[in-house]
């Protein structure tokens, strides 16, 4: 049974000093990363995702079996030597975060238009009527 901290949330937070709530606030939500919005026009749909601290070359967008998946991917290494080569800080960053919308069978990746500025990334995708799998009637030749 999970008792009530006096110090908060968890105690090696307070200890640590990390406050898992403020930092949350800080961030805007726990799910802080890809925030998207979605808007229909009249020729299709426009999705603007944030991706504050990514460049161009860390994001990658790929259309397979009718989903849109966009993924972004960052690292950075900060390493701090005195002048004897001995580490006095060393600190070390990876990230990687994706997410995926379905956009129909009929969408290719040159139907979709994209554009990444100031840590949005702007996404142009058009309707597109799906086909209907209409058969053929297929006659048999009789001679005679």
């Amino acid at each position: 049974m999970m008792m009530p901290s006096i110090f908060g949330e968890n105690l090696l937070d307070d200890f640590f000093g990390f406050n898992t709530r403020e930092n949350y606030k800080r961030l805007g939500s726990t799910n802080c990363m890809m925030q998207t919005d979605v808007s229909e026009t009249e020729n299709g749909y426009e999705v603007d995702m944030n991706l504050p601290g990514y460049s161009k070359e860390d994001i990658k967008g790929e259309i397979k079996d009718g989903y849109l998946t966009i993924t972004a991917e960052t690292s950075s290494n900060n390493d701090e030597k005195d002048k004897n080569d001995k580490y006095i800080r060393r600190e070390r960053y990876y990230g990687r975060c994706s997410r995926s919308f379905y956009v129909g069978e009929s969408i290719t990746q040159d139907d979709i238009k994209a554009k990444f500025e100031n840590g949005v990334l702007k996404i142009a995708i058009p309707k597109k009527e799906a086909k209907p799998n209409v058969e053929e009637a297929k006659y048999i030749a009789i001679e005679g």
